[in-house]
């Protein structure tokens, strides 16, 4: 039995996201993957333009008629409501699904490249496996600068070819600008974002 953690601003979900979670759950035979959003991101301290709630919602949206997909509050802030760290939500994952022999925790390339900033990343290594997706701008081979041990890199697979030219930084300029997003973000979502007059839209 696999499983996946696909952890993410998706602020707001959209099209690169949904691709993404297919190609990851198809190439790695997942039997389910959990696309959970994140809370506070002690690397990006400017936090989320939506609400976690919000959030929470339209990636519940976007896993409709997905059959391996769920949305996971697992990363939800915290009562301290301090920053999340990976390491701590990645422990909670091995306890909850600690019947899973194998759990793989989905990252981008851009993000995955930070992995020495983060909190314990030698631990990280030890206690999931790692599937590093290719983003523009980023080459995979640049993961030579992390000095892996050869017992890590047995842990971290690279995955390339998957992306899409979407970012949600694009998508909140397209919605606050008034023009048409149909092709960047999924329809249901598109329209969570309209009814609760998100991201100015």
């Amino acid at each position: 039995m696999r499983i996946g953690f696909f952890g993410g601003s998706f602020d707001p979900p959209h099209r690169g996201h949904l691709t993404v979670a297919r190609t990851v759950a198809a190439t790695f035979r997942l039997d389910r993957l959990l696309l959970a959003p994140t809370a506070q991101q002690p690397l990006k301290p400017g936090g989320a333009a939506a609400s976690f709630q919000d959030r929470l919602a339209m990636v519940e949206i976007l896993c409709r008629g997905e059959a391996r997909f769920e949305p996971s509050a697992l990363d939800a802030p915290r009562i301290h409501n301090g920053p999340n760290y990976t390491i701590d939500t990645l422990r909670h994952l091995r306890a909850e699904f600690a019947h899973y022999p194998e759990v793989y925790s989905i990252v981008g390339a851009d993000s995955f490249l930070d992995l020495r900033r983060w909190r314990s990343p030698d631990l990280l290594l030890d206690i999931v496996n790692w599937i590093v997706v290719s983003r523009p701008g980023f080459a995979l081979s640049a993961l030579n600068k992390l000095d892996l041990t050869p017992e890590q890199r047995a842990h971290v697979y690279l995955l390339e070819g998957v992306t899409e030219p979407v970012s949600a930084t694009e998508v909140r300029a397209c919605l606050r600008e008034g023009r048409d997003c149909s092709e960047l973000v999924p329809y249901d979502v598109l329209s969570y974002i309209r009814e609760h007059h998100l991201y100015g839209a």
